[in-house]
C-alpha cells in the first residue's frame, strides 16, 4: 500500500523540465493552472485574500486582484517561502483607485507559506488568509517557481 501511495504522489509531480507560458487563476474555484498553449500542465488548489469576492480596489482591502498581469520577478528575499511578484497595479487599477481617492495597494504575489510555517502544508487552505496574494504550499511554489519564467502572463478570473 505504501509503495502505491508513493507511486501516485510521484506521478502528480510536475516534471522538472515543464515550462508554463501562462498562468490562469480561477478565484471562485480556488485554483491556479499552469498552462502551455491550451494544455493544462498542472492545477493547484489555492488560498486567496481574506475578502476574496470582487477585484482588489484599494490597499488593505484583503482582496486578490482580477485581470491580466505579468509574473514579473522571482522574489528570493520574501517573508514567505518563495514568491513570484504580480505586476499589480496596472494603469487601469491606478486610475480606478485615483478616482476613488485611495491607494491601489501593491506587493501582490503568488507565494508559499510564511517562513517557519511550512509544516501547515495543505491545511493553510482551510480559509482564505492572505492580504490579497495567492498562496500555495511550499512544495507547490517550488514547482511553480521552476516552471514559470519572469515575464509570464497571469490571468486572474473571478
Amino acid at each position: 500500500m505504501l509503495l502505491l501511495t508513493l507511486s501516485v504522489a510521484a506521478e502528480d509531480k510536475l516534471p522538472p523540465e515543464a515550462r508554463a507560458d501562462r498562468v490562469v487563476v480561477m478565484k471562485k474555484e480556488r485554483t491556479l493552472a499552469l498552462m502551455s498553449g491550451d494544455k493544462v500542465l498542472k492545477t493547484y488548489r489555492i488560498a486567496l485574500g481574506g475578502d476574496p469576492i470582487g477585484p482588489k480596489q484599494q490597499e488593505g482591502d484583503h482582496r486578490t486582484p482580477e485581470g491580466t498581469y505579468i509574473l514579473d520577478r522571482h522574489n528570493p528575499r520574501s517573508k514567505f517561502y518563495r514568491s513570484l511578484h504580480i505586476s499589480y497595479p496596472n494603469d487601469d487599477d491606478r486610475a480606478r483607485a485615483r478616482a476613488r481617492g485611495v491607494s491601489p495597494g501593491g506587493d501582490i504575489m503568488v507565494h508559499g507559506l510564511p517562513n517557519g510555517f511550512g509544516w501547515l502544508g495543505e491545511a493553510h487552505r482551510v480559509r482564505d488568509w492572505t492580504d490579497g496574494c495567492i498562496a500555495v504550499t511550499n512544495a507547490e511554489i517550488d514547482e511553480i517557481s521552476s516552471a514559470v519564467a519572469d515575464g509570464t502572463p497571469i490571468e486572474i478570473k473571478p
